[in-house]
Parts: structure tokens; sequence; C-alpha cells
């Protein structure tokens, strides 16, 4: 059965983060046989946007964003609302639950149950959650007009600091109208961030008072903080009075859109936000003075803090709160604070593809791509490039690139470094002040961190090799006095080669073998052999690359030595060396007297598997004789 499911991406930069999950979901419906059709949120718009007839013929909906996609448009649709990095993370248990039609429908603003006989509401998005979704949403829109705003600022700068200033000597007419409207770009930061906080809670009524509420923070000098709670405040004001006037009559709901809300609201909304503009913009100028000041008195502990913050999530929202507070001491003229920040998020990219560079041969040849791509990522400010490395050990990776990001961001405090433009990278080296010294930071922080992430990538590697080694040797000795397996049949059979196994896990895979083993003889105790498998999975992943895992276990239970093929119908999940899910299991049970099988076993059909045209053939085999035949000739060769 296909099934067609529909998804939205984004994140709040719209750059990586996006197109990543995009990727993961398509190979991961690719891998299962199952169209998919993805929608991106990106900077430049909506790609590939769901058309309402897509949306009424689709299985169900996965939403992986950390921004407002609309979600009001899948009202009666299984719906799967998640944060991008588990798009990106997580795909294949997201589209797991629209096929097991576990993920629940979405009704009215919430998701209930889809048990027919239920109306008991499933739990509402956390609270956390839809602030975070809301804050983002605002922050999204942003980030273009500050970038925007910030390069022609930037730019007008390289005329002379008072190029712009009409009564000064530097002053140039083109560099005036250059910071002029890049100015005006810049003061839109707080109304843009203010209205597209409360569009993504109260939809179009709060997007309109958003930006008359974010302008009165704006003139009151509150600052994007000013901006952050005046969003919030309008949002839940919108739709506090959308529940009052719920009652009035149908007809009336062309009133409400064009006058009561923006009469009301505005009313309510700005006289809240003149009053709390005073208390807002004293704590805003504090906390800017606060951070400002550590440039000077200790930029040691300030260069700690945002390299910390900007590589602990890469693109997250710890990492935006370093990126937004950077672009308002911009707006105020503090370029050596952004300095810091870029460089911290342009180290974690640049670190990964060190760490291939030095442990070259400990990568896979995928991971090696990756590593040289993400020169190019970060020498952009994509910092999102890292995240692949980190998911797979974050709790060893992202430490490193702490380090790392904390070095570039201190010495470029120490060497006063200035960066007028909050986004672009090494693109915007001709308006940084010192810009040698500040690459120098940002190479010395990546290859402090590339140096550590690959040396624990060769002992990760080493470890993995030390573990197959005895396996190897004691085979080699084995084999001298064991002659090769004249008759496959003694070991395997077409009964125990089974095609288009359905299993959702490993566990499920493991229980199905130990059936299949109890069915035909070879074992006398499933559990027992089950417990064999999860044990030895637990010493080592047993999965190799290309989707092949080769299980095995060496219990008392076994009555007789057997090797048990199954060929999935969807990917597992198994930690295998490549990172992808496994589609063939080679599972091997051997009795406990006789661990010099089990060794030559494994051996003969790990060698097998070194042959790329053994794992096509493999692959390739649509009927269990010819998966027999191919184990017939290769093992006893």
């Amino acid at each position: 059965m296909t099934y067609r499911i529909i998804a939205a991406t984004g994140c709040p930069t719209g750059i990586a983060h996006t197109f990543m999950a995009k990727e993961a979901l398509e190979e991961a419906a690719r891998k299962r046989g199952i169209s998919i059709k993805v929608e991106t949120h990106g900077q430049d718009g909506v790609q590939g946007a769901l058309t309402q007839a897509e949306i009424d013929a689709a299985d169900g909906v996965i939403i992986a964003a950390d921004k407002d996609v609309n979600r009001d448009r899948f009202i009666g649709k299984r719906v799967v609302n998640v944060a991008v990095s588990k798009g990106i993370k997580e795909p294949e248990k997201l589209i797991d639950a629209i096929i097991d039609q576990t993920a629940p429908i979405y009704k009215d603003g919430q998701q209930r149950s889809a048990s027919a006989g239920s109306a008991e509401p499933q739990q509402k998005d956390s609270i956390l959650r839809s602030i975070y979704v809301s804050l983002m949403n605002g922050v999204s829109h942003m980030l273009p007009i500050v970038v925007a705003g910030g390069v022609m600022i930037a730019i007008s700068l390289m005329f002379g600091i008072h190029s712009a200033d009409p009564e000064s000597s530097q002053y140039n007419e083109f560099a005036y109208y250059m910071n002029t409207i890049g100015g005006i770009a810049m003061n839109l930061m707080v109304p843009v961030l203010c209205a597209y906080i409360a569009e993504s809670i109260a939809k179009r009524p709060g997007l309109i008072i958003g930006f008359i509420v974010g302008m009165i923070a704006f003139t009151n000098g509150t600052g994007f903080l000013g901006g952050i709670i005046g969003g919030f405040m309008t949002g839940y004001i919108i739709l506090g009075l959308g529940y009052l006037f719920k009652g009035l009559p149908k007809q009336l709901d062309g009133l409400k859109s064009i006058f009561l809300f923006p009469v009301f609201g505005i009313f309510i909304a700005g006289f809240a936000m003149w009053f709390i503009s005073a208390p807002m913009g004293w704590i805003n100028q504090a906390m800017m003075d606060f951070l400002a000041s550590f440039q000077n008195s200790n930029p040691i502990v300030l260069g700690l803090i945002v390299g910390i913050m900007c590589a602990f999530d890469m693109g997250g929202p710890v990492n935006k709160a370093a990126y937004v507070t950077g672009t308002a001491l911009l707006s105020d003229g503090n370029f050596f604070f952004m300095a810091g920040v870029s460089a911290a998020c342009i180290v974690p990219p640049i670190a990964t593809g060190f760490a291939t560079l030095f442990a070259g041969k400990s990568y896979s040849t995928s991971e090696r791509s990756a590593g040289l791509v993400n020169f190019l990522l970060g020498s952009t400010h994509i910092t999102e490039g890292a995240i692949p490395f980190a998911a797979k050990k974050p709790l060893k990776v992202i430490p490193f690139l702490m380090i790392g990001s904390s070095i570039a961001a201190i010495l470029t405090y120490l060497f006063k470094v200035q960066v007028p433009a909050p986004h672009g990278g090494f693109i915007v080296l001709p308006i940084v002040t010192h810009p040698f010294l500040w690459v120098l930071a940002i190479l010395a922080g990546a290859v402090v961190s590339g140096f550590l992430i690959g040396m624990d990538q060769k002992r990760t590697a080493a470890k993995s090799k030390t573990k197959e080694t005895p396996i190897v040797q004691t085979a080699a000795v084995t084999e001298k006095s064991m002659p090769p397996v004249q008759d496959v049949s003694q070991i395997m059979s077409v009964d125990t080669i089974k095609l288009n196994v359905k299993a959702a896990t490993q566990t499920e895979v493991f229980q199905q073998i130990a059936a299949t083993a109890k069915q035909h003889g070879i074992i006398t105790d499933q559990a027992a052999i089950i417990d064999g498998f999860i044990q030895r999975e637990k010493e080592s992943t047993t999965g190799m690359e290309q989707g092949i895992a080769i299980p095995h276990t060496e219990r008392i239970e076994v009555r007789k030595p057997a090797i048990i093929i199954f060929k999935l119908a969807d990917g597992v999940e198994w930690n295998a060396l490549d990172g992808q899910p496994i589609k063939v299991v080679i599972a091997m049970l051997i009795p406990k007297e006789t661990a010099s099988n089990h060794l030559y076993y494994l051996s003969e059909v790990s060698k097998m598997l070194v042959h790329q045209e053994t794992i096509d053939q493999l692959h390739r085999a649509r009927k269990p004789e010819d998966i027999l035949t191919l184990f017939s000739t290769k093992l006893s060769a």
C-alpha cells in the first residue's frame, strides 16, 4: 500500500534546517516507497506550496517546523507536529506515525484522538513550544531586514566613519543614502519582530496590531525586548477579543476583522505597551550595557559565554538568543559584540571539515564529502552544516565545538575586531576591521575543535577495529583445521529466508527471527535467543554499511547452527556504521559448544559482504532461492 504524505518544514533563518528536514523526509519516504510532497518555508518564501487538492488527498501531514506554517489548513487530517530538528533526526519515526495511524487528528486548533468513539482531546502543544514557535516566527521575518540594513550601513562606513554626516569633511552623498536606507531597515527590526510574533498567535488581526504596537515599542526605546513582549501581549489580546466577540452573529464577521479587532486591539494593546515602555526601556538598556561592559573589562568571559551559546544548538533557540542580542547591539552602533557572535557561529561547520581532514580514514566517504561542503557553509555563516556530525555523538562533539567557538570569540574580542554586518561570513571581510586577525581567530578555534573531534573519531574507529580483530585472528586459526562448508543446507534453507518482512524496530526483527528458528527446531527458547541478540547489540552494533546487519548469538538454547535471512519491507533503525536504516538482516545462531563454528561462519559471511557485487546481488534478490544460491556459491567456495 502506498501512503501519500504531505509535509511542511521551516526554521527561523530558513537557510539550512528547513531544507535538511525536507531532504531527510524525502529520503525516508523514498526508502519506504511512499510518495511525499514537502512544502518549505525558507528565507526566499514558501516553495512547493501545498494545494488544497493535495491536502485533501493526503493520508497525513508532518509539520517539522519552528515557525508558523499555517497549521489550520490541515484541520481534519492526521498531523504530526514537531520541531524541525526532529524532521532531520527522526524522519522514519514521523512517517511511521502517519502509516500506523497513531498520529492524532488536528481539529479546531487542537489535536483530538483518532479513535472513532473518543472525544477526549489529546494534549495540546506545550506552552513552551508554542512560545518558542511564535518567537521564532518573529525572528525569521526580522532577520532578512536586519541583514539587509546592517550590510547597507556597513558598506556606507567603508567611505569613512562620518561619511554619512553632511557636516563632516568625510561626507559622501552615496554613503549618506546607503546609511539612511540601511538605518530605515534597521528601525523596522522591532516592529517586524513584534508583528510576526503576534501573527503566529492571532493570525492577520494580530499582524496588523502587532506592527502598531511594535512601532510604539521602537519609538519609546524598549529595544527588541519590548518587541518580544509587545508581540506576545498583542497576540493574546486579539485571542481574548476573539473569544469576547464569538457570540456576535456570523453576518458581522467582516465587521470584526475590519473594525472591532483593529480598534479595540490598538486601544488595549497600544495603551498597555505605552505604559510598560518605561520599565522595558530601562531593562533593555541595562542588559545591553551589562553585555557591552564585558568587552573591555573581561573579554575572555564574554567570549566564553558567546562561544558556548552559539555552538550549543547551532541555529536553535540558544544560538538565536546570542545572535538576536548581537543584532540589537549592532543597531545601537556596537560592532564588537557581533564580531564574536559571527566568529563563534562560523567555527562549527569549518571544524567538522577539519575533523574529516585530520581523521579521514575514520570517516565514511559521505561524511568526508559533507566535511568538505562544510568549509563552504561555514565560510558563509551557515552554522547548521555541523548538525549531522553533532547528532551522531552529541555528548562529545558539541563540547568540542563549544571549545572552538569560545576560542574564536575570545580572540575576536581580544583583537578588538568589529563586524558591522550581522550575517554573510567571509563575504563581508572587506568591511571588517582587522579582517586577517578575525579569520585567524576563526581558524584557530576551528582547528582546535576539528583536531579534538578527529582524534575522538579515530579512537572510536580503533575500538571498533579492536573488537573485530580477535574474531578475524581466531577465524584464521580455525580455518586450518576446519574445512569450508560443503553443504550450505546444513545451516540454511529456503524456509529460513524470508522476504518483505514487516517490522518497525530492531526488537521486532529479533522476535520474528526467534519465532522462525523455533518453528524449524533450531532453538528451544525464543526469549533466550532474543535476549542474546540484544545483549550482543549492547557490546557494539552489528549494523554494517549499505543497509545490512549481521546479528549473532551463541547460546545453549541453540540446538544446531543456522543462518536466518530477512529482507525487510521497510528500513529499520539499527545504529549502523553509516547511520542508515537496515534492509537486510543475516542472523547467525550458534550452539554454545561450537564456538569455532560461530567464528568461522561470521568470518565467512563478513568476507562475502566486502565485495560490492555480493551486496548488490543480495539487495536485488527477489526470491529466497536466489539468496540461497548466492550463499551456496560463496560459502562453499
